[in-house]
C-alpha cells in the first residue's frame, strides 16, 4: 500500500497555487503561469498515482493511498482519504480538466482572482472524490459551490447574476437533505455500537437500519446527488449555468461537479443503503430515462449551441445513472467510464465552442453558419469530439454506453430499450447541429481563422483519449471493474436490518 502523503499533495497543492497567484497578481501574467505551472505538477501526480495503483489491492476490493487522522473526534471528523479504480478515474479527471480549462479558456485567465477560484475548485473537487468519510465528502462537495458561484457570477455572460444564484440555491438546497442524512446515519451508527461518532464509510456500511429508514435516507441522499449530477427534474439549473459560465466554468461544471453527484451516488447512496434499491431502483431508472429522452429533446429544440451541449450532458448524465441502478457489475463498470469519457468529451466540446465564440462573438447557432469552409481544422476537431458524444464505435462514447446498455438490459430490459432511443436522438441533434454550424455559406469569410497552434495543442490530449479508449480501453476497465463489483455486490445483499 502506498502513502498517502500522494493524494494529499493532489488535494492541498492547488491553494498553495491559488495564494502564489494571488501574491503575484502585480507582475502582469504571473499569475497564469503560477496557475499552469500548478495543474501541470497536479495532472503529472495524478498519472504517478494512476501508475503506482495497486491492482492486487483493487482485487481484493481495498483502497490504496488510504490515510485517516482523527481532527475533532466528538463530532466524528476526520481527514480520511484513498482511492480505488473508480474514484483513481476521477482524481486523472480532474486534474486534466484544470489544464485543459487554464490553456484553452482565455476569459480573464490573466486575472490572479480568476486562476485562484480555478485552482481553489480543484481542490475541493479533488477533496471529495478522494474522501472515505461522509462528513468530510460533505464538506468538500459543499465547499466546490464558492469558486463555482463566483466564477459563473464574476466572468459570465449576461444573464451570469441570476445563473450563479439560481445554481448556488438549488444545489445549496439539495445539500440540506445529505446533511440531514449523513447526520442521521452517523447518529444511528453510534446509538447501536457506542463509541465515539464517526462518519467513516466502511463503518456506516455496516449500520442496521429498517427498511423505512434506508428508503427516506436514499430518498434525501439522491436528492442531493440528483441536483448536482443533474438528474431530472432537478436539473433546471444546468442549461443557465452551462451557458451563461465562461468556458471555464461550463468546463468544470459539466465534466467535474456533475460527477461529483453520480458518484456521491454511486459511492454513497448505492453503496451504504443497499436495502433501500429494491424499492426505490424502478422510480430513479425511471427518472434516468426521461432524463435522457428529454434532454435529447431540449438538445435538438435549442437554438443555442453552449445550451445545446448542456442538454446533451443531461441526457449523458442519465445514461450514468441508468448504469449505476441497474445493479449490474458491466453497467456499473460502463457507468464508471462513461463519467470519464464524458468528461473529457464535454469539455473538449465547451472549448470548441469557446473558440468558435471568440471567432463570431455568439454561439447562436444560426450566426455561426459556414464555418466549416474558413475553419477545416477546426470543423475535423468539432467532428471528431461530435462522433465521440454520439457513441461512434472506434470512439470512447461508444464503449461506454455500449456497456451501460448491454448490462441494463440483462436486469432491466425494458428501461434499457426506451434509454436506446437516447443514442439515436444524439445522433440527431448533434448531426443537424454540426450541419447549421459548419456547412453553408458563412459571411465574413476572410476574417475567420482556422484553428490556431495553441488551440490545436490543448485539443490534442482530448482527441487522444477518444481514439485511444475507444479503441483499446482494457487497461481502464481493469482498473474499474473489481471496485464496481464490490459495490454491486454489496447492494445486491439484503443488507443489514433491525
Amino acid at each position: 500500500m502506498h502513502s498517502s502523503l500522494w493524494l494529499t499533495v493532489l488535494v492541498w497543492l492547488p491553494v498553495l497555487g491559488a495564494a502564489l497567484a494571488l501574491l503575484a497578481r502585480r507582475r502582469p501574467g504571473a499569475p497564469f503561469a503560477v496557475a499552469v505551472t500548478t495543474a501541470a505538477v497536479e495532472l503529472a501526480v495524478s498519472l504517478i498515482v494512476a501508475v503506482l495503483y495497486n491492482d492486487h489491492l483493487a482485487g481484493a476490493h481495498s483502497f490504496d493511498f488510504v490515510g485517516r487522522w482523527v481532527l475533532a473526534a466528538p463530532f466524528g471528523l476526520a481527514y480520511d482519504v484513498g482511492v480505488d479504480g473508480i474514484s483513481l478515474l476521477l482524481v486523472v479527471l480532474t486534474a486534466l480538466v484544470l489544464l485543459l480549462a487554464l490553456l484553452g479558456a482565455r476569459e480573464r485567465r490573466a486575472e490572479a482572482s480568476f486562476v485562484s477560484w480555478m485552482l481553489l475548485l480543484t481542490t475541493f473537487t479533488m477533496g471529495s472524490f478522494v474522501a472515505r468519510d461522509l462528513l468530510e465528502f460533505f464538506i468538500f462537495f459543499e465547499l466546490t459551490l464558492v469558486p463555482s458561484y463566483f466564477l459563473v457570477a464574476h466572468w459570465g455572460k449576461a444573464e451570469r447574476a441570476r445563473a450563479a444564484l439560481k445554481f448556488f440555491v438549488y444545489t445549496f438546497a439539495g445539500s440540506a437533505f445529505l446533511f440531514t442524512g449523513l447526520l442521521y446515519l452517523g447518529f444511528l451508527h453510534q446509538h447501536e455500537v457506542g463509541g465515539a461518532l464517526t462518519f467513516s464509510d466502511s463503518a456506516l456500511a455496516a449500520t442496521a437500519m429498517s427498511h423505512a429508514t434506508a428508503v427516506w435516507l436514499f430518498v434525501a441522499f439522491a436528492i442531493a446527488f440528483g441536483v448536482k449530477s443533474p438528474i431530472w427534474p432537478l436539473h433546471t439549473w444546468s442549461p443557465l449555468a452551462y451557458a451563461e459560465a465562461p468556458t471555464a466554468g461550463s468546463m468544470e461544471l459539466s465534466a467535474l461537479l456533475a460527477k461529483l453527484g453520480s458518484y456521491g451516488l454511486l459511492r454513497f447512496a448505492v453503496g451504504l443503503l443497499p436495502l433501500a434499491l429494491p424499492t426505490v431502483r424502478p422510480y430513479v431508472l425511471t427518472l434516468a430515462v426521461i432524463g435522457i429522452l428529454y434532454g435529447s429533446a431540449l438538445a435538438a429544440a435549442t437554438p443555442d449551441l453552449k445550451r445545446l451541449i448542456a442538454y446533451s450532458s443531461l441526457a449523458q448524465m442519465g445514461f450514468v445513472t441508468l448504469g449505476i441502478m441497474t445493479g449490474s457489475t458491466i453497467a456499473t463498470t460502463g457507468a464508471v467510464l462513461l463519467m470519464f469519457n464524458h468528461g473529457v468529451i464535454t469539455a473538449g466540446l465547451f472549448l470548441l465552442v469557446g473558440f468558435l465564440e471568440r471567432r463570431r462573438g455568439t454561439a447562436t447557432i444560426a450566426d455561426l453558419r459556414g464555418m466549416q469552409g474558413p475553419a477545416p481544422v477546426l470543423a475535423g476537431l468539432f467532428t471528431v469530439v461530435m462522433l465521440a458524444s454520439i457513441g461512434l464505435p472506434g470512439l470512447s462514447g461508444f464503449i461506454s454506453e455500449f456497456l451501460v446498455l448491454l448490462g441494463a438490459f440483462t436486469t432491466h430490459a425494458w428501461w434499457a430499450v426506451v434509454a436506446t432511443l437516447g443514442v439515436v436522438l444524439a445522433a440527431v441533434y448533434l448531426l443537424w447541429a454540426y450541419q447549421r454550424v459548419f456547412h453553408g455559406q458563412a459571411r465574413d469569410v476572410d476574417q475567420v481563422p482556422d484553428a490556431t497552434h495553441p488551440e490545436r495543442w490543448v485539443l490534442a490530449p482530448i482527441v487522444v483519449l477518444v481514439v485511444v479508449l475507444g479503441i483499446f480501453p482494457k487497461p481502464v476497465l481493469d482498473r474499474i471493474t473489481p471496485a464496481a463489483h464490490q459495490i454491486v455486490a454489496t447492494s445486491t445483499a439484503t443488507g443489514v436490518t433491525k
